[in-house]
């Protein structure tokens, strides 16, 4: 831990490389025993790596890559991860669209601890359902003004335009009217993490679903509604919906896939592989249930 600071809450501005024009991948790794910790540690300092999970008795990493640019993408998938001679099977599958829906189970796991004017600042009934394409049609281009920016906020997601103006070179103003564009742009998302585990969370697992083609879009929406679902999205290969579930243990994992998602109109099969080990999510570390950022320098 030396040289990292842990902290129960993190605020980021995380970068959307679609709004940029380049796609984001999920992947599967299938590793050689005992060589699975040093890959996902690994997987976990790059940048353009923002999730990475253990799973399969500690076998194999599922990892997301939100790569900027074509080459850097190219780079790890097709020559770094192939050539690692620990990685037996490599499996990517390109994100299709993302569901997006509700508060999920952070905000959840607070009910009945907040005044209800507290839930009201949080937005009680969630955000509404929102679903878009993963690679915007008409990408936006980054000014060298805008990178600085976007830097400072994946450091600091509450960083003042005071902060960013400095970092930027720039006048308050000028930042104040550039980040509202790329908010609207859906370039960069102000994104609150929280360890689930500190919230009581302590089982994860990676859905896999195989649905009728005709039932992708509706059985993504309910899943992005659903409580306990942290991410759905529609993905290319054999199965076409990958889903990440958050629950207490493995018995309220099961009753959530049998009950519940077992009656979803559509679904043909489904592979539930509980997470070992969460090392990062969303650009941030895990140590535990405690999330770790990087210590800032002086």
């Amino acid at each position: 831990m030396q040289g990292r600071q842990v902290v129960g809450l993190r605020v980021a501005g995380m970068v959307n490389p679609g709004a940029l024009g380049q796609s984001r991948w999920l992947v599967r790794l299938r590793c050689r025993p005992g060589s699975v910790s040093a890959i996902a540690d690994a997987l976990a300092k790059r940048d353009d790596v923002n999730w990475v999970a253990l799973s399969a008795a500690g076998c194999e990493i599922t990892c997301a890559t939100q790569s900027r640019t074509r080459e850097q993408r190219e780079d790890l998938l097709g020559k770094r991860l192939p050539r690692t001679a620990a990685v037996l099977d490599v499996n990517a599958f390109a994100m299709l669209r993302q569901f997006m829906g509700g508060r999920g189970h952070y905000w959840a796991a607070l009910h009945g601890v907040l005044s209800p004017e507290q839930e009201a600042m949080l937005g009680s009934e969630g955000p509404p359902f929102t679903e878009a394409p993963v690679v915007a049609r008409d990408p936006v281009r980054l000014t060298a003004e805008d990178e600085k920016i976007l830097g400072s906020l994946a450091a600091d997601g509450r960083a003042s335009l005071v902060d960013l103006a400095a970092a930027a070179d720039s006048t308050p103003g000028r930042v104040s009217r550039r980040l509202q564009a790329l908010l609207e742009r859906r370039v960069v998302h102000l994104d609150v993490e929280i360890a689930a585990a500190a919230l009581g969370y302590h089982t994860r697992a990676n859905l896999w679903l195989r649905v009728h083609p005709s039932a992708v879009k509706s059985v993504g929406r309910t899943l992005a509604q659903e409580p306990e679902i942290a991410f759905a999205a529609a993905v290319s290969g054999t199965y076409n919906i990958h889903a990440v579930a958050h629950c207490r243990d493995l018995d309220e994992l099961f009753e959530f896939t049998t009950d519940r998602m077992g009656s979803l109109t559509g679904l043909q099969s489904m592979e539930v592989s509980p997470v070992l080990r969460h090392v990062k999510q969303a650009g941030t570390l895990l140590y535990g249930d405690r999330l770790v950022e990087a210590q800032r320098r002086a």
